[in-house]
């Protein structure tokens, strides 16, 4: 639906990179409905892309029961809905993220609790 504006609209964007702490990447689980939208994460550039794995995603789905069951090798990932490769010991700037990009995960084998997404 397209949105017609009645009056100039020049309002500054305020989500803005220099606005925020570091780059804000979303991270979504596919087929893991118990956090139903990708988190909202403020992460430094030059973090590993491997560090999500261990140290940032256990403390935002480390709750569900499937979470300590990922096999990480076997993880798919997905860029703005594309299939993707990031490579683990590159940092998150040198697996071409930033500001506002949306990532998801796709864990072959889970499929929600109890398969619920199956």
């Amino acid at each position: 639906m397209s949105v017609v504006a009645l009056e100039r609209y020049d309002i500054a964007a305020r989500d803005l990179r220099e606005n925020f702490p570091a780059p804000l990447l979303y991270i979504g689980w596919e087929d893991h409905l118990m956090i139903c939208s990708p988190v909202c994460l403020p992460l430094p550039p030059d973090m590993p892309f491997g560090a999500l794995a261990t140290a940032v995603l256990p403390g935002v789905y480390g709750e569900h029961p499937d979470f300590a069951r990922i096999d990480w090798r076997q993880v798919q990932w997905l860029k703005s809905g594309q299939p993707w490769t990031p490579d683990p010991a590159k940092s998150l700037a040198d697996n071409g993220l930033t500001h506002k990009d949306v990532i998801r995960f796709r864990t072959p084998g889970l499929t929600g609790i109890q398969g619920s997404c199956s």
